[in-house]
């Protein structure tokens, strides 16, 4: 195939992989394609890329319609790069998802695996995030119905933008209006922070010439009701920022932490810089079942709290812990998997490079009176020695919930050393997370797997599974 416009129909060829991409297939040639397209779709697709067994390529047009596809629920479908599955109904993002994970399970993996359960559904598919990030710009994104509308001439205005990065423009940004992925009053805050910023003329950041004030935005929401947001500037300007930080109070009372961090850097982290509070405690409280979580501006935690709850569920159920195990949890974080599982545990070691994180798991299990739990700052491979397990003792339960590049192999390596009963791996990458397990089946065998949906109207899927240490070993 050449290097032009092809017509075809979509086919769910192993259901969505590559980013979120449909997948088509022509003369035994596998086509991913861009362009917010389903299965059943007939598409003109421009190729891009063409290779000897797949191509790439993005729909141009649409001829006809799948009958499977919905309506997409946000103005901003399309442009904004998130929530790329919204044409396509729940139930059907659900199935292509379960396929996601056992293609990957197989084709990468290659080992003996038994029946992969149902996948677990969010029953909550809009105002589920906890956590959104926003970005402040002068260079505005617009989209082609809004370049049409503009005068013949004066050219293309830079404009002052409140919301999401385009994908792969890293200058542009898209002014968000309503966004369906976090409870309000999250669309009130960011609205109304914009209006005021436009209003006294505060300007918005530059990425190329790094310059501006107003930076970024993050806002936490908890099911307890508990409201926080950070607002990120780039230089101390008091008189300004008590003003409009005052003037957010005014408008949005709910907000129960209101803080700000000044951040000179070229980058947007914040890892490293100090945040300030200006209102409330300066954190919020989580809460799964009956324990909970102190959250801070710089804290990690799962971003859906209702299907965090059921993730985590589905981990304690795998450890099969009877009240005399000692469990490690590996990449313990804030140390919510170790203190959601420790009733039913003799002990919970928890093991995290980053040390502010091993503070806040040390504060969660002082709050939620776990006594059974210690928690470690640094690498495992160096932590876990012989010394250390005639101290704490040998893990009978491995928990690892590694981030989406997995693990190093040099873990995995120390894992089969440890050679614990049972190891739970909870992953939300099922592709890293196969390219271990091919390495654990050294010692291991796959004995459940559980998909978890965290994240509905994207291709991406958390997944959990439990391996068995080999008999004799």
């Amino acid at each position: 195939m050449k290097k032009k416009n092809v017509v075809l129909e979509l086919v769910p060829v192993s259901g969505y992989a590559a980013e979120g991409k449909a997948l088509a297939k022509i003369d035994g040639k596998v086509i991913f394609i861009e362009g917010g397209v389903v299965p059943g779709d007939v598409v003109d697709v421009r190729l891009n890329k063409n290779k000897k067994d797949w191509a790439e390529g993005k729909a141009i047009h649409i001829h006809t319609y799948s009958p499977t596809r919905t309506e997409p629920f946000c103005e901003h479908f399309g442009t904004c790069g998130g929530c790329k599955w919204q044409m396509l109904p729940y139930a059907e993002q659900l199935k292509y998802k379960a396929q996601q994970v056992e293609d990957h399970l197989t084709r990468i993996g290659k080992m003996a695996l038994p029946p992969i359960a149902p996948i677990l559904g969010g029953e909550r598919t809009r105002h589920y995030r906890n956590k959104l990030e926003f970005t402040f710009s002068n260079r505005a994104y617009l989209t082609q119905q809004e370049v049409n509308e503009l005068p013949e001439e004066g050219g293309i205005p830079q404009r002052n933008a409140l919301g999401f990065h385009i994908p792969r423009l890293f200058d542009k940004v898209l002014d968000i209006n309503t966004c369906y992925l976090q409870d309000e009053p999250v669309n009130l805050i960011r609205n109304s922070i914009r209006a005021y910023a436009l209003e006294h003329d505060l300007s918005f950041y530059d990425i190329r010439s790094q310059t501006g004030w107003l930076r970024n935005l993050v806002v936490r929401i908890c099911t307890t009701g508990e409201v926080m947001v950070n607002l990120i500037i780039h230089h101390e300007d008091k008189a300004a920022r008590t003003a409009l930080l005052d003037y957010l109070l005014s408008v949005v009372p709910s907000i129960t932490t209101l803080l700000y961090t000044i951040n000179p850097k070229k980058n947007d982290t914040i890892y490293d810089l100090e945040p300030k509070v200006y209102h409330g405690k300066g954190y919020i409280t989580e809460k799964l079942e009956d324990f909970t979580f102190k959250i801070g501006p710089k804290s990690f935690f799962q971003t859906n709290s209702y299907q965090g709850e059921r993730l985590y569920q589905v981990t304690r159920d795998y450890a099969g812990l009877t009240g005399t195990e000692t469990v490690y949890d590996l990449y313990c974080g804030t140390g919510s998997i170790g203190i959601f599982v420790s009733k039913l545990a003799k002990k919970i070691v928890g093991i995290e490079l980053v040390k502010e994180a091993i503070d806040d798991a040390i504060e969660n299990a002082r709050n939620n009176g776990v006594q059974n739990a210690a928690f470690f700052a640094g690498d495992v491979i160096d932590i876990c020695n012989d010394a250390f397990f005639a101290h704490h003792g040998a893990p009978d339960v491995i928990i690892t919930d590694p981030p989406r590049a997995g693990m190093h192999e040099k873990l995995v390596q120390k894992l089969l050393e440890i050679a614990a009963p049972r190891i739970v791996y909870v992953s939300c990458n099922p592709a890293t997370q196969a390219r271990d397990l091919a390495l654990l089946d050294a010692k291991y065998t796959v004995e459940r797997i559980q998909p978890v949906d965290m994240f509905p109207h994207t291709h991406h899927i958390e997944n959990v599974v439990l391996l068995q240490r080999r008999p004799n070993i």
